[in-house]
């Protein structure tokens, strides 16, 4: 407990630490979270593995309790209620018995019934044609007047088996089987094993007695190869477990002495489970009288297994099976409804032919290291939903429910033939509950013990602090924390943020306590708490979890308040939003001064300054690149008259549509400017020669021969143009911009709407 403490105040005193300090290097409060960061792993990484380790104890003490046997009786009585709870199976009408009742002892007046009695039955049976009789009487057979007679019965009848009973606890010298059924080999042993609460659950294959060098076959299992004979049905040994028993497809495992239920059984022979098609009543029973009186019909009896044997109930011959079983309070089991010898053959019988010819499936378990598994994970699962749930009534609700499922999986895996244990795992729900429920109330004690410590270290902090619980409820706060909210301690714990706060500020608080529950790291936040006077304040906030001596989760979180240099922050983004903006806007009015320092107002286009600049850069360019410049001068042919006839305004409009035809029908790369007046220019940089040139000085003139319509006037102008070329013409900027000129001039010379090369004819348009 004195270890405990040092490391939580440890651990308290570190988170409140780790806010920043003007005092404390950063190097120091890295090492402190990493510190308390290796501490909180640690801690988890226990709580886990204590979970874990308890369902492993728990689970270990059950299949530990389970091997001893102790748990067999309540197994037995589970799978033998999933028997009962099963919907009934059809009856199979490949078998009939013949029953020896208790009236038909009295018409037969004698037990056993008389050599006389037997022959006329076996005749009788025999004019039916059945495709396997089976004799479950012992029969020492008398010599009287009928003996020879039913010996001769019996040696005429290839179909029929007898019984005999191999030595075993129950006699330990057996019972011989009919002489001369013997000497034919139509004799099957029906020894039958009862586990030690006297239910048959399990028939035998195989048995090799004492003094006998080959195993001997079942009674049942002689009268099952008899039926499977026509459809070429033999036994053969299965891969790859060649112990096995193969009869068609089907395959009949040995049991062993740990499977399923079982502990240390006695498997010393070839043992099955029994997969009981259902109760009493099963098959189709007839009494010995109604067949010997001929009440019989004979299809009911052809093709069929035949069993006969005794239903009465003076000659005790019954047995308990998991139908007929039923376990009360203090362990007292109450037997009703016990089957009879005959009908417990005529289900090992079924089993087998069913299995063969019906795909009905054989009662099997998974293997033992399967079956602790099964139980862990219930135990684990116990184990865990108690920690989680924490209060008894919850957890007992839960490990409730968790016993139905394991049930009803238990019966659902049954009623696909499967064994899987069911009172182990309930055992392990049970056992986790206990232990868990009994941790929880210790921790619950320790949680007030830390409660009432970490009470005392808090309210030594300066800074508000709280310690919330997993349910989000405050349960340890400091005075500073009360005062910065408004409201007393003892009115806090125990409470939620809703509880206080206005709701969009505790859905935050919420939220935020929830990310470090589910991530189990520590956070940081910047948030808005609104006190109970109406004051909004932002605080920063660090939480982060630690868990005490007893496992509790405890949420622990520190606050400061930022209000202040949120402002200062805030005020000064205002600061630079604002300078950002008046330099946004100084450069957009820089932008436009140097737009109108070199365009012309009225079309937009390049002034004069701004053209020489271009043409210098385009005459460096070729220059550099051993490419040529055209330069074309254009001046309009009649623009003064429309000035003096049509007004100033329309002259204006028409300079602003020159300039947009002269723009549209050059390229990207070309310069038109306005010298000013009428007086144009176009830059055509790196041209091939003097034919590109001439193909758009030629565009030009018939684009702006066009008649252009403004204001509703048709106005028609043309354009003389004068070309130079670099470096044909001239090598430098005024040079070539003279030689365009004086081209330009020739070209009004010659007549006006043509252009003229420097140093050449003048071209005039068509």
């Amino acid at each position: 407990m004195a270890y405990f403490c040092l490391i939580l105040a440890y651990v308290l005193l570190a988170v409140t630490l780790r806010l920043p300090h003007p005092r404390k290097s950063s190097s120091q409060i890295n090492a402190r979270r990493r510190s308390a960061w290796l501490l909180d792993r640690l801690r988890t990484a226990w709580m886990r593995s204590g979970t874990f380790l308890t369902a492993l104890g728990i689970t270990t003490g059950i299949i530990a309790l389970r091997s001893t046997g102790i748990l067999q009786g309540w197994e037995f009585s589970v799978s033998d209620q999933f028997f009962r709870l099963r919907p009934p199976e059809p009856r199979d009408e490949r078998i009939l018995i013949i029953g020896i009742d208790e009236a038909d002892l009295q018409w037969v007046g004698d037990w056993p019934i008389d050599n006389k009695t037997l022959t006329q039955l076996l005749q009788t049976l025999k004019a039916a044609n059945p495709r396997a009789i089976g004799l479950d009487l012992y029969r020492d057979l008398p010599n009287d007047n009928q003996y020879l007679e039913l010996v001769e019965v019996m040696k005429s009848m290839p179909n029929l088996i007898g019984i005999e009973q191999l030595p075993d606890q129950s006699n330990a010298d057996g019972v011989k089987p009919a002489a001369p059924l013997d000497e034919l080999g139509q004799v099957g042993f029906n020894n039958i094993i009862p586990d030690p609460d006297q239910t048959v659950r399990r028939s035998i294959l195989y048995w090799q007695a004492d003094k006998r060098p080959l195993y001997q076959e079942s009674f049942a299992l002689k009268l099952a190869q008899l039926y499977l004979k026509p459809y070429d049905i033999s036994p053969k040994r299965a891969k790859p477990n060649s112990r096995d028993l193969k009869l068609g497809s089907a395959v009949f495992h040995q049991l062993k002495a740990d499977d399923g239920n079982y502990i240390r059984a006695d498997v010393g022979a070839y043992q099955i489970w029994v997969n009981f098609r259902g109760g009493t009543g099963s098959f189709h029973i007839v009494s010995l009288s109604q067949v010997l009186k001929g009440d019989v019909s004979q299809d009911l009896i052809r093709d069929r297994i035949v069993l006969i044997g005794s239903t009465a109930v003076s000659l005790k011959d019954f047995s308990a099976t998991p139908y007929n079983s039923d376990l009360h309070l203090f362990g007292k089991r109450q037997r009703t409804q016990l089957m009879s010898g005959v009908e417990l053959q005529a289900q090992f019988i079924s089993q087998i032919i069913s299995a063969v010819l019906d795909h009905r499936p054989l009662l099997r378990n998974g293997s033992e290291g399967l079956e602790w598994v099964w139980i862990g994970l219930w135990t684990w699962l116990g184990t865990v939903m108690c920690w989680r749930l924490r209060t008894p009534r919850r957890s007992l609700a839960a490990i409730a429910v968790a016993c139905i499922i394991v049930v009803g999986v238990g019966y659902a895996a049954f009623r696909w033939s499967w064994i899987i244990p069911v009172v182990p795992p309930i055992l392990g729900l049970v056992g986790a509950a206990a232990v868990i429920t009994s941790y929880v109330a210790h921790s619950e004690e320790e949680l007030k013990r830390s409660t009432e410590f970490l009470r005392r270290v808090i309210d030594s902090i300066p800074d508000p602090v709280f310690v919330k619980d997993k349910q989000h409820r405050w349960i340890v706060l400091n005075e500073a924390y009360a005062r910065f909210v408004g409201v007393p301690v003892a009115d806090l714990v125990g409470r939620t943020v809703y509880d206080v706060f206005p709701k969009h500020e505790a859905d935050v608080f919420w939220q935020q306590d929830a990310q470090v529950f589910r991530r189990e790291t520590e956070q940081e936040n910047e948030e808005q708490l609104t006190n109970i006077y109406g004051t909004t304040y932002c605080i920063a906030t660090k939480r982060s979890l630690h868990k005490d001596a007893a496992g509790n989760l405890l949420l622990v979180g520190v606050i400061r308040d930022i209000t202040q240099r949120k402002s200062v922050e805030e005020e000064l983004r205002r600061t630079t939003a604002e300078l950002s903006k008046s330099n946004e806007e100084l450069r957009q009015s820089q932008n436009r001064l140097s737009y109108l320092a070199n365009h012309d107002p009225l079309t937009g286009l390049p002034n004069r300054q701004y053209f020489h600049e271009k043409l210098q850069q385009a005459i460096e360019w070729a220059e550099a690149n051993r490419r040529q410049v055209a330069l074309l001068f254009l001046d309009l042919d009649g623009f003064k008259q429309v000035n003096d006839t049509l007004g100033h305004s329309i002259g204006d409009q028409l300079l602003k549509s020159v300039s947009k035809r002269l723009t549209c029908c050059l390229r990207v790369s070309d310069t038109v400017a306005r010298l000013g007046g009428d007086e144009f220019t176009v830059i055509l940089p790196a041209v091939p020669g003097i034919q590109e040139v001439i193909r758009v000085a030629d565009k030009i003139l018939h684009t702006l021969a066009q008649p252009f319509v403004l204001e509703g006037h048709t106005v028609r102008v043309t354009t003389s143009i004068g070309i130079s070329l670099y470096p044909n013409h001239a090598e430098d900027l005024d040079t070539l911009l003279q030689q365009a000129d004086a081209a330009m001039y020739r070209a009004k010379q010659a007549g006006k709407s043509q252009f003229a090369i420097a140093n050449q004819t003048d071209y005039q348009i068509d």
